[in-house]
């Protein structure tokens, strides 16, 4: 199986970057542009942005991209089929938060903010994902390599939940449910390989007016020792800020795991930073031990033999 998540990436590979106007997106669009025969399509809502951000050129795109919009999305990805002729890695990192008290969401504006969020951070992944899966398979073949990476960005927040971000966490575990699935969809002999990356705090405007929206206070919550008003003060606490890890060293990391990825196979997950990383292994230690605990009446529904099922998915995936 590790040979499946293997990859070569090509020298003059083709980069389509969602999000590319700020944070992390920006980063990585920095660095790709930079290097001397990667080639780039950075996206963002209003790419004109991007021309102060980026140096353009022949090697280096700007593409608008609305990812609420099946048809901005069809219309960026041929964009970037008509100038490069391919794409080898693809990076679905266009998202926000909504922050707040998820009761709130029975309110009518809060219920379309809720459906918002969950539309931008999952379908608009899950829809470039698919482009991506078959223009690594049957364009990229045309003029070279067969097969391609795809990064999909869930932060922390698509593996571990936190108090007063619901509905962000449903967005994200749903493209990390997806990425694992469809992850095991792909015949081996296309070369498609997914990575799901997992920042935790990274200095950004992840947290700013363009980045962050906010459900309104519910009356049911408003103690100081909630949960969501907790993690709240921590987000609108400037000192906070200045532990997070720079955009361009998540940046690094990212470009660093496909680069690498010919010796050391692509992980299903990447956290980013040393907080994501303890958050992680301990979620995993916790329901380690609860299955533990569990275990017992998890069994005592079995009949006879009705552990193959079970052991045919596990030899399997």
């Amino acid at each position: 199986m590790a040979s499946r998540n293997q990859y070569n990436l090509p020298k003059d590979a083709v980069w389509f970057i969602t999000g590319s106007s700020s944070g992390i997106g920006l980063a990585l669009a920095q660095l790709i542009a930079s290097h001397p025969t990667h080639r780039l399509v950075a996206t963002a809502r209003n790419s004109s942005k991007l021309a102060g951000l980026l140096t353009l050129s022949e090697r280096v795109q700007a593409v608008d991209l609305d990812v609420t919009s099946e048809d901005s999305i069809d219309a960026a990805v041929n964009t970037a089929l008509s100038k490069f002729g391919r794409i080898d890695v693809l990076v679905n990192n266009a998202g926000y938060a909504l922050q707040g008290d998820t009761e709130s969401a029975l309110l009518p504006d809060g219920q379309a903010q809720a459906r918002k969020v969950v539309e931008t951070n999952f379908w608009g992944t899950a829809r470039l994902s698919l482009h991506a899966i078959r223009i690594f398979r049957d364009e990229n073949p045309k003029g070279g390599q067969q097969g391609g990476v795809v990064l999909n960005v869930t932060s922390l927040g698509g593996f571990a939940g936190f108090p007063g971000t619901a509905f962000y966490h449903a967005g994200k575990f749903a493209v990390e449910g997806f990425t694992e699935s469809i992850s095991k969809e792909v015949r081996p002999e296309w070369n498609i390989h997914f990575c799901l990356i997992e920042p935790g705090g990274t200095s950004t405007r992840f947290t700013g007016p363009d980045s962050m929206d906010w459900l309104p206070p519910h009356p049911a919550y408003a103690a100081a020792d909630s949960p969501a008003r907790v993690i709240e003060g921590y987000i609108k606490n400037p000192d906070s800020k200045k532990t997070w890890t720079p955009a361009d060293r998540v940046a690094a990391a990212m470009y660093q795991v496909v680069a690498r990825s010919k010796d050391k196979p692509l992980p299903m997950r990447l956290p980013l930073t040393e907080g994501a990383w303890q958050v992680v292994k301990a979620d995993i230690a916790a329901v380690d031990k609860e299955l533990e605990e569990v275990k017992a009446l998890s069994l005592s529904v079995e009949i006879d033999d009705a552990n193959k099922a079970g052991q045919f998915l596990i030899n399997n995936y």
